[in-house]
């Protein structure tokens, strides 16, 4: 299985192909550009099947990671991969950044709970915890750090991400600027060589934003699909 994956969700912008079979990224492309997302893209998906010695009719399906991170790289990926399966009439399926932060990290420290949490800047963190073999544990969510630090202060397990010293130290604060997400653009492949289409339909995962919904009995803000 030939996947495409795709990422624009932080300030980088990056294509891989991705050999299922072989476990192996073929080729990729990419950089980190800021800004630019929607005139990038498909230019490093382009390179990207260039480098492989593959076509786009040669692809299974595409994976594209939904968020959180930046709104507008967030749905310049989403649109791409979804105009790309309707035109190739392959399947697309959506990987979030917090899952992705979880693989990684399980991948280094096996055998152990995953509290993902990622820097959402404005002293707030994005958080979601996974099982030891990678299930969710709930929703992703966007907490304000005094809540995430008392929430997770008895967390048993492998606490990861950029958000992680947020959490671990009431004397750390986040910085108001964007959002950096490093994204290993191979990891995006093979969970998305392994995911069920039917349940992982590509849509946006905004926890912040014009799209957010107030959560009851938090004052924090939930994901709706845009």
């Amino acid at each position: 299985m030939l996947v495409l994956a795709i990422d624009s969700s932080g300030s980088g912008c990056a294509a891989a192909v991705y050999d299922g079979a072989a476990g192996e990224v073929l080729a990729h492309a990419g950089a980190d550009i800021g800004r630019g997302h929607a005139e990038r893209l498909m230019e490093f998906v382009d390179e990207a099947l260039f480098a492989s010695g593959r076509e786009l009719a040669d692809i299974d399906r595409i994976a594209v990671t939904v968020g959180p991170g930046s709104f507008t790289g967030i749905r310049v990926g989403v649109a791409a991969a979804r105009g790309l399966a309707l035109a190739l009439g392959k399947p697309a399926l959506g990987i979030t950044t917090l899952q992705l932060v979880a693989e990684s990290a399980r991948e280094k420290q096996p055998g152990q709970p995953v509290l993902a949490v990622i820097d959402a800047k404005r002293d707030e963190v994005y958080v979601q915890a996974f099982s030891a073999c990678g299930e969710a544990q709930g929703e992703p969510e966007i907490l304000p750090l005094a809540t995430a630090r008392d929430r997770f202060s008895g967390f048993v397990g492998v606490i990861c991400g950029s958000g992680a010293p947020l959490v671990a130290s009431a004397d750390t604060v986040g910085k108001p600027d964007e959002i950096d997400i490093a994204i290993d653009i191979g990891l995006v492949g093979r969970l998305g060589a392994t995911a069920d289409p039917a349940s992982a339909k590509p849509k946006p995962l905004y926890l912040r934003g014009p799209d957010a919904k107030p959560q009851a009995g938090f004052a924090v803000r939930r994901a709706t699909a845009g």
